[in-house]
């Protein structure tokens, strides 16, 4: 284990075993976001042909985000004691099922016992990911790394309206869930063959080794729920991600019905405006990740580099208030593709905190935690949203309260944690 003092004088090592680890979380969230944007992407033409309504999409959405709430809090404990790599590989396998199920249901109700399997494994996969990050990269590194495999997630979103549509005009709804859930299983045989934890990779170099482990490590010990709970750092992420988790829950449920009813975007049209958007919100998270350790790099300590980058993301996302009164299609697919790409730069550092501020065996508990917050924020956003289009018919209350959200969760996480410190072993006692 090399200190904290010899690792300023570490070099970046020539090995790059820990991209390819990277490499493969990116892809296995691009397939997570893919498996769960197809039926918000076939949603008008199911909506229209099986006379769904808006609140039982709604609680479909809620119904969804409770068992991912729950199952997040699961699968963190879960992540915890078996690893990363058998965490990842039970969550795809258990995704998968739930996602090609889809295909034996048509109505909003029914389509509930196969969206329920699917949010308890893509419940595992941040857990797992981010338990796999802790383990292959630096504190210098880790926010880039999270920024990187996220934007997996704007690259699904990316691909999904523009191979969906065609393979449901083309063959049918149904084979839709069917030839997506098959690329899972490709990605599955993929990591159960890779990965291994650092020191038992044969391809790693001494030199990367020294780099991975260049931060301290405490002794992983088991934490009750309850000393997670009376702890400032917890609440920092729990609050955080319970405030701007619901924004991006409603773009990826409800965008489609938005370009759909405010301009008249058809199923095969989802394709250019989706891909604006997610293509922005990919460069934000990148970029947000990158910002972060690029000061980390030079000198800035964790609290600064951290909040610096929340409060550009947080401000740069504010015109998002203004995308329901916009005076076209693209102006709307400005403001709301910032908006994506602030939220994806703000996640990047939010979910840099458990990395942060606990110790690693204590990661997944507090991702879990923190998932289960998210999630019922978004089960209220989900409530909100229905109540306001069925009422009102408007998306600008939903979109002013996504605006708002990034300020206030920063604010939060700063009254909680001022000095960004890290918890204290012996205070887990």
């Amino acid at each position: 284990m090399v200190n904290g003092a010899a690792a300023v004088a570490l070099e970046k090592p020539r090995g790059k075993v820990r991209w390819i680890v990277c490499a493969l979380l990116f892809a296995a969230v691009a397939l997570s976001y893919i498996d769960r944007l197809v039926l918000p992407t076939l949603k008008p033409e199911l909506q229209a042909r099986y006379n769904w309504s808006e609140q039982g999409y709604a609680d479909l959405a809620i119904a969804f985000q409770a068992a991912y709430g729950i199952a997040y809090v699961l699968f963190g404990r879960f992540v915890d004691r078996v690893g990363a790599k058998i965490g990842y590989a039970v969550a795809v396998t258990l995704w998968t099922i739930g996602h090609v199920a889809h295909a034996l249901f048509t109505s909003a109700g029914m389509m509930i016992f196969a969206r329920i399997p699917l949010a308890i494994g893509e419940a595992g996969a941040f857990p797992a990911a981010l338990a796999a990050t802790n383990e292959w990269f630096p504190q210098r590194e880790r926010a880039l790394a999270i920024g990187i495999f996220n934007a997996g997630s704007n690259v699904g979103a990316i691909l999904t309206p523009l191979v969906v549509p065609v393979i449901a005009v083309t063959f049918g709804w149904r084979m839709a869930f069917v030839a997506t859930g098959a690329l899972t299983v490709i990605w599955l045989v993929a990591w159960l063959a890779f990965y291994r934890s650092p020191r038992k990779h044969p391809r790693v170099t001494p030199e990367e080794l020294a780099w991975i482990e260049a931060d301290p490590v405490p002794p992983a010990k088991p934490v009750r729920w309850r000393t997670l709970l009376r702890l400032r750092q917890t609440w920092a992420y729990m609050l955080g991600r319970f405030l701007i988790d619901p924004v991006w829950w409603t773009f990826l449920f409800w965008l489609p019905d938005f370009f759909n009813r405010q301009y008249g975007v058809k199923m095969l049209d989802f394709g250019p405006p989706l891909v604006a958007v997610y293509v922005l919100a990919d460069v934000g998270s990148i970029a947000g990740g990158w910002f972060s350790s690029r000061l980390l790099s030079k000198g800035a300590t964790p609290n600064r580099a951290r909040k610096t980058a929340l409060f550009v993301c947080a401000l740069f996302a504010l015109p998002i208030i203004f995308a329901a009164q916009a005076p076209g299609l693209w102006w709307a697919v400005a403001a709301i593709g910032l908006a994506c790409a602030c939220h994806q730069g703000f996640s990047a550092n939010v979910y840099a905190i458990p990395g942060d501020l606990f110790p690693r065996g204590m990661g997944g508990s507090v991702i879990g935690l923190g998932g289960l917050a998210g999630a019922c924020g978004g089960m209220l956003m989900a409530k909100f949203a229905g109540t306001i289009l069925a009422g009102v018919g408007s998306y600008g209350p939903i979109f002013a309260v996504a605006g708002c959200a990034y300020l206030v969760a920063l604010l939060v996480i700063h009254l909680l944690v001022p000095r960004y410190t890290p918890v204290d072993p012996e205070r887990l006692a």
